[in-house]
């Protein structure tokens, strides 16, 4: 039995449990003098997961142990002196082709008899073990059913144990999220610091050239890996889609927040947001396609000379990817501005623009300026369309229309192809990803700040 017809019969049992809960509930509480401490559907639900809580439980435990579990045993199989004679690496590599024996699908040269009879093996236990899981779980799942329908009584609070589960449900999604961040983090942190025994930070962090490769001999062996030119060619191509997203979204914010019609604004909002959706692919072909041939044409045409793939191409179709971005946070602040405000100026004498130049927008300024700053952390982190459309010329340079690399193109290039990961060529990519981190990290923690501290509340 395959994983999801596992998981089916699991969510099939589980309905059955609430539903078998429930009517138990009820039958008790038809009783006269009954009173149940919970509803019914407290109770069918309390059920269900007693039925699927210790069947999903021990499911998950076989999905994180039976694959290694498996190859220990198929390992015990193989020929002592065979497994005497291979590394690490090579035994790896022998349990792989084993394992794409096992499912059928074939490797180079259709494997040695050792393999042919552990890849019989492997699939044995494999199937074994499917089985076996099937059965298990589902004399848990039963049990679990017993259990609980027998334990229906008034006294018997099931709306406090339901409650308690969906709040350590919520606790551990929120223990998974700060958890995963903290292993990316750390994941990062490790890494750099391994790129840092080859490479003097400083020589890092205020390099001026970015030139990672192997030279001949000599005290260049391991490349120049500064960052600035990547970093100034990131905060070129995010300043260029900014001074392009914040005018246009902005004015589109206060346009459909204080000038549209409810039938124009329940129109085109959405069709503004469908930019947020388009895939960033789609926008870097674009950019490479159509914005950077346009702006070489109108170069030329006024007798500058701007490449196609440069920071001005992907800054503007950056730009446009996040007006969207922009326009639908500023207009829900802007709308969130009360509207005792705006008939306050309007009874003062003021005129429509003149109210929302001096009331609305005031009183919305700290949001707004949170979505800009998280438009910016957006910006900064942006790969494909700059990849496609900024050039990759990791260069230290103030022109906009000459082509420029970023952190993120650099981290695709280093980590592209076969790498060693005990080179600083690829343990570099780690030490940008973290200085990624810190930039975007420090803009979100602004924006939060200024929400937080100039905030005003109305009434």
């Amino acid at each position: 039995m395959s994983n999801l017809a596992l998981i089916a019969m699991l969510l099939m049992l589980m309905a059955l449990a609430y539903h078998l809960g429930l009517t138990r509930s009820r039958a008790v509480a038809s009783h006269r003098d009954v009173r149940l401490h919970s509803r019914p559907g407290y109770y069918g639900t309390l059920v269900a997961l007693w039925c699927g809580l210790p069947a999903f439980a021990l499911f998950l435990l076989w999905s994180l142990f039976a694959a290694q579990l498996v190859d220990t045993l198929v390992v015990q199989q193989l020929p002592v002196d065979l497994v005497a004679s291979l590394s690490d690496r090579e035994l790896q590599t022998l349990m792989r082709r084993i394992a794409a024996l096992a499912d059928g699908r074939g490797v180079a040269g259709g494997g040695s008899p050792e393999e042919l009879a552990a890849a019989a093996h492997m699939a044995r236990l494999e199937t074994i073990g499917q089985l076996s899981l099937a059965a298990v779980t589902a004399v848990v799942a039963v049990v679990g059913l017993v259990f609980a329908r027998r334990r229906i009584s008034p006294h018997w609070q099931a709306r406090n144990h339901v409650e308690r589960v969906i709040t350590i449900a919520l606790g551990a999604s929120s223990a998974i999220a700060i958890f995963t961040t903290i292993g990316i983090v750390l994941s990062m942190l490790g890494e750099a610091l391994r790129f840092f025994s080859f490479i003097h930070p400083a020589d890092f962090f205020f390099g001026t050239v970015w030139n990672p490769r192997f030279s001949s001999a000599g005290a260049g062996a391991q490349g120049q890996f500064g960052l600035l030119p990547l970093l100034w060619g990131t905060l070129m191509v995010s300043v260029i889609a900014l001074l392009v997203a914040i005018p246009v979204g902005l004015m589109t914010a206060i346009y459909m927040a204080e000038y549209a019609s409810p039938w124009l604004r329940s129109v085109a909002k959405p069709i503004i947001e469908i930019l947020a959706g388009i895939p960033t692919i789609v926008y870097g072909f674009f950019a490479l396609t159509v914005i950077g041939p346009f702006l070489s044409m109108l170069g030329d045409l006024v007798g500058i000379n701007i490449r196609t793939t440069s920071a001005m191409t992907a800054g503007i179709a950056m730009g446009i990817m996040i007006i969207p971005f922009v326009s639908s946070l500023s207009d829900d602040i802007i709308t969130q501005v009360p509207k005792s405000l705006r008939d306050g100026a309007l009874g003062l004498g003021a005129t429509k623009s003149e109210t929302i130049r001096q009331v609305v927008l005031p009183a919305a300024l700290p949001g707004i300026v949170g979505a800009f700053l998280l438009a910016a952390s957006r910006a900064i982190g942006e790969t494909m369309i700059v990849v496609l459309a900024a050039g990759n010329n990791p260069v230290l340079h103030a022109n906009p229309f000459e082509a420029v690399s970023t952190i993120t193109v650099t981290i695709v290039n280093q980590l592209t192809g076969d790498m060693d990961f005990a080179s600083p060529q690829s343990l570099v990519a780690f030490a940008l990803g973290l200085t990624l981190f810190v930039i975007t990290l420090g803009l979100n923690v602004i924006a939060l700040v200024v929400v937080r501290k100039y905030r005003q509340q109305y009434e």
